[in-house]
């Protein structure tokens, strides 16, 4: 509209200045020249006006593209003490400066919004560019580390140069633990963190958090659940032998004052075999906490997962069938490789079909089944399988703690053992059961792009 508006005046003018030239011309052919020279003088005021016709509005238009390229949307164009021809185009102006002065408050809005957020949290939050320039930083990062200011990331080389290593370290995706040491004081941090691009610049951003609370209460809960395993486990053996040493000790005492029977000299070597025993007992224990807290990294090789199961089945076989439990085994596809240590993993399938013929004594018709199959991630998972006795929804949660067993002469170390040595190989050991139903035990290997 505004177009066919400009249209009609451009043509207005062109029109009248056609017509000057050419009533010139025809005066000037009848000799009337005073009339020639006024139809001369119209068209240069014509020709005038329409110059400043155009330039105005060209004028008007540059005046606009520089605003518009300095990002000042704060000008008002007149749209009533302009010329007719102008108004148009100068509403327009005012239209698309309101238009963006409406999406620069948004955007305003959001940032402060988002900020607001980023100041309440207690995550040390700073973002960098490629050089290092710190873009962003929020207080909780500089009050962790005790910082009044950061303009470039590489000033924490001078003042916290174990957290500037773990930054020039960091890997997306794959947190990690930092132990430092601020104003006297130590704190472990949990460093995070992504890399993104805005406006083809290439940013870091780093998330902070103090952990220090949360691994102490972790470790402290460990060290006091270790305590009492061990506590228990050494007290059950040094009660009885305190108590044989003490009547030893009173029966050597009667043989010293009187002639030694050969029932004194029973007791006594029963008693001494005793202590021998629990002795015994002492040792294998420390013997097995000493294996479980120095387990060696496994040594990958690529095996094939039906061999594996098939040895695993082989080995036991005999004291499967003399439990009559009845074992099947499938792999799909049959030629499912995977890039581990056998050794290990035998172990860990031992400790895990021994706790199912454990689970299926007494059971009618006892089965187990032995499977493995890749998922859509590619990852192999091999599951036990069994239609035992089950477990106790309560004790679900502790079965893998070190040294925790329901059996009489277990040592709580098998299924602990299991998820150690799974999680050596960057996977994890998950659980299925219902009490009276049976029990899936699932071995979850990382696919060959983990791996």
């Amino acid at each position: 509209m505004i177009s066919n508006s400009l249209d009609a005046r451009l043509l207005g003018r062109l029109v009248l200045l056609i017509a000057a030239l050419g009533g010139s011309g025809y005066a000037a052919q009848q000799h009337a020249y005073g009339l020639a020279l006024g139809a001369l003088v119209l068209l240069v005021v014509l020709v005038l006006d329409l110059v400043r016709y155009l330039t105005r509005g060209q004028q008007a238009l540059a005046d606009f593209t520089l605003a518009l390229k300095h990002r000042d949307f704060s000008r008002q164009y007149p749209a009533q003490s302009v010329p007719a021809a102008l108004r148009p185009l100068h509403a327009a102006f005012n239209q698309v400066n309101a238009t963006f002065r409406e999406l620069r408050a948004e955007q305003e809005g959001q940032f402060q919004y988002l900020q607001t957020i980023l100041v309440l949290l207690d995550t040390g939050i700073v973002s960098y560019d490629a050089a290092g320039t710190v873009a962003w930083v929020n207080e909780a990062f500089k009050q962790t580390l005790h910082l009044p200011y950061l303009k470039n990331i590489r000033a924490l080389q001078a003042r916290q140069p174990v957290l500037y290593d773990a930054i020039c370290r960091a890997v997306p995706g794959q947190p990690a633990v930092v132990k430092l040491t601020v104003s006297l004081q130590t704190v472990q941090l949990l460093v995070s963190a992504t890399q993104f691009k805005l406006r083809g610049e290439a940013f870091t951003l780093l998330a902070f958090k103090n952990v220090s609370q949360a691994l102490a209460d972790t470790e402290t809960a460990a060290w006091q659940q270790l305590l009492r395993v061990m506590t228990h486990e050494i007290m059950n053996s040094v009660a009885p032998i305190a108590s044989l040493a003490d009547s030893l000790g009173r029966h050597v005492e009667r043989a010293q004052q009187q002639e030694v029977s050969a029932e004194l000299l029973d007791d006594v070597g029963t008693g001494i075999r005793i202590i021998q025993q629990r002795s015994e007992g002492l040792l294998r224990f420390a013997q097995v906490y000493r294996d479980f807290s120095t387990l060696a990294p496994p040594q990958r090789t690529t095996l094939y997962v039906q061999e594996l199961l098939q040895a695993t089945r082989q080995l036991l076989a005999e004291q499967l069938t003399a439990q009559g439990i009845e074992v099947t085994l499938s792999v799909r596809p049959a030629h499912l490789t995977l890039h581990a240590d056998g050794h290990l993993l035998e172990q860990v399938l031992i400790n895990l079909v021994l706790n199912a013929a454990q689970a299926l004594a007494q059971i009618p018709n006892p089965r187990l089944s032995l499977l493995a199959w890749p998922d859509e991630q590619e990852r192999v998972i091999i599951e036990v399988k069994d239609n035992g006795s089950g477990i106790p929804v309560d004790m679900l949660d502790s079965i893998f703690i070190p040294f925790f067993t329901t059996r009489p002469n277990g040592s709580g170390i098998g299924l602990s053992l299991a998820k150690q040595i799974m999680q050596l190989h960057q996977g994890s050991i998950q659980v299925h059961s219902v009490a009276g139903a049976g029990s899936a035990f699932q071995l979850w290997f990382p696919g060959p792009a983990a791996s």
